[in-house]
């Protein structure tokens, strides 16, 4: 495991926080589906997950890239290559 990993951000209780309100709509779907609900309000609900998971997912995304840069500055050549990869790579999850 490399030190990013183990770096916990600002934003994770926040992210935190969005998931746990993504968790209470999805399980609004499932409840919804099994008492028949009319298909608008489930696709309704559905995008509500939908939103919540991505709005998470980008406040989690954006805080990692923000921590990166910050530590840049102290970084051997090497380990800022190591970084910038995977700032490269994690930009594809937005």
């Amino acid at each position: 495991m490399n030190n990013t990993s183990l770096h916990i951000h600002s934003s994770h209780p926040e992210v935190i926080k969005r998931l746990k309100r993504a968790n209470g709509h999805l399980s609004k779907v499932i409840e919804m589906i099994e008492d028949s609900r009319p298909c608008l309000e489930i696709a309704q609900q559905f995008q509500s997950v939908y939103n919540a998971i991505g709005n998470a997912k980008q406040l989690f995304v954006y805080d990692h890239i923000e921590g990166c840069i910050e530590s840049a500055d102290n970084e051997k050549p090497s380990e800022l290559k190591k970084k910038m990869k995977e700032l490269k790579e994690i930009t594809k999850y937005l």
